[in-house]
């Protein structure tokens, strides 16, 4: 079903897993059933664990473990790739991966580890931007690093993904700014292509789509998004935007559309669609909308609807076709972490801790409000009839225990 929407998937993924930033096909889908849509930090709590320093990377799933990455201080300051048995919630292995001289905080809302590792056979593939980029064994062993310059204001925060035989990053830097094309065997380049305006920072996650028989990697970036072949790093399409940058969410493609958002400034989701050629800002946006447009949560598609939510808590329902809000909603709280859907419901985090759970349709119908102690940044994971979500402190597997 999923490739059916035009989304390509990795070939050896398990069906289970949850391998990578918003899950199995990059948009916060699941196929998962019978999963919670009610907890608190006691009701439904299979485990809690702690989660030594800081990161707000997002779990993902893979090889029956629950993988996630920190960043230590002190002295022994690192950069760190854990894992943790989904069962039991016991830790499994603790990877340093780099280590850094300091751990200080770049951006309050921001950490040395916020990218999400990309699990792939029998590799964990983990990013922390100018810091480096590491192929790990499941058993902990680090295959190779390497580092790809690029400075970064707020820290780093866009996520790798797999396609074939690369490894592909978003580095978008201050001084530098280019999306690069690892080979996820021996992490040499493959290719590199240069952004137009390397002047200003952004922190997106690509996605590889198909679009008739051609396929194409979205990147969004600061002043403007591109499509590129995946193969080649070759420039496909470009849409300008020319007061957007510190780009978070990633891309989505619903209804032969991909949906963007467009920085600080003044924030603003374009539906392009990806059929064109060169610059296509006059002649291939199908719609904008800027009320209600997030900063840092990227959007959800759900049948012929858009969900999303911007920074202050305000939810949108929109139609995918032509950008007409349905409906919008306070929520309550402030939100930084993207929101998923699966067994017919929808998951927005609240940064205070708190996720609500409402039902897709055209009249907005909340569900459930589920507090948990501490921050929320990371998006969550689902699998294995759970969901697996990482505050400030610690890592939680929720179940719903009467199953």
């Amino acid at each position: 079903m999923l490739a059916a929407l035009g989304i390509l998937l990795p070939t050896t993924l398990a069906a289970e897993d949850w391998p990578q930033f918003r899950g199995p096909d990059g948009q916060g889908h699941s196929a998962e059933r019978g999963i919670p849509f009610q907890w608190s930090s006691t009701r439904n709590v299979v485990w809690k664990v702690p989660v030594p320093g800081r990161g707000w990377s997002s779990p993902i799933v893979a090889n029956g473990r629950v993988w996630l990455t920190t960043a230590t201080s002190g002295r022994d300051g690192a950069l760190r790739l854990l894992a943790y048995d989904v069962g039991s919630g016991r830790q499994a292995l603790d990877v340093e991966v780099f280590r850094i001289g300091n751990a200080g905080l770049l951006n309050e809302k921001n950490s040395h580890a916020s990218p999400t590792p990309v699990a792939d056979g029998d590799r964990i593939y983990v990013h922390f931007g100018d810091e480096g980029t590491a192929a790990v064994t499941m058993d902990g062993s680090v295959l190779w690093k390497t580092r790809q310059r690029h400075l970064t204001q707020h820290g780093n925060g866009a996520s790798p993904v797999v396609h074939g035989d690369l490894l592909i990053v978003n580095c978008d830097g201050a001084d530098a700014a280019f999306v690069v094309a690892l080979d996820k065997n021996t992490g040499k380049v493959r290719w590199k292509t240069s952004r137009r305006r390397p002047w200003s920072q952004a922190y997106t996650t690509p996605l590889v789509i198909r679009q008739g028989e051609q396929e194409q990697l979205v990147s969004v970036a600061a002043f403007y998004a591109a499509a590129y072949d995946p193969q080649t790093g070759k420039e496909i399409w470009r849409v300008r935007y020319d007061e957007g940058f510190s780009n978070v969410p990633r891309p989505i493609f619903a209804q032969g559309l991909v949906v963007i958002a467009t920085g600080f400034q003044q924030p603003e989701l374009l539906a392009v669609r990806p059929d064109g050629t060169g610059d296509v800002t006059k002649t291939h946006i199908a719609w904008s909308l800027k009320r209600g447009a997030p900063l840092t949560p990227s959007p959800l598609a759900v049948g012929d609807e858009l969900y999303v939510v911007n920074d202050g808590g305000i939810a949108s329902c929109i139609d995918a076709r032509t950008g007409a809000v349905i409906w919008q909603q306070r929520l309550g709280g402030t939100y930084s972490a993207s929101p998923v859907f699966a067994d017919g419901r929808i998951y927005f985090l609240a940064e205070q801790g708190v996720t609500t759970v409402i039902a897709p349709g055209k009249q907005f119908r909340r569900l459930a409000a589920n507090p948990l102690d501490g921050g929320l940044l990371a998006s969550m994971a689902i699998s294995s009839g759970s969901l697996f979500l990482r505050t400030d402190s610690h890592l939680y597997r929720i179940t719903e225990t009467l199953r």
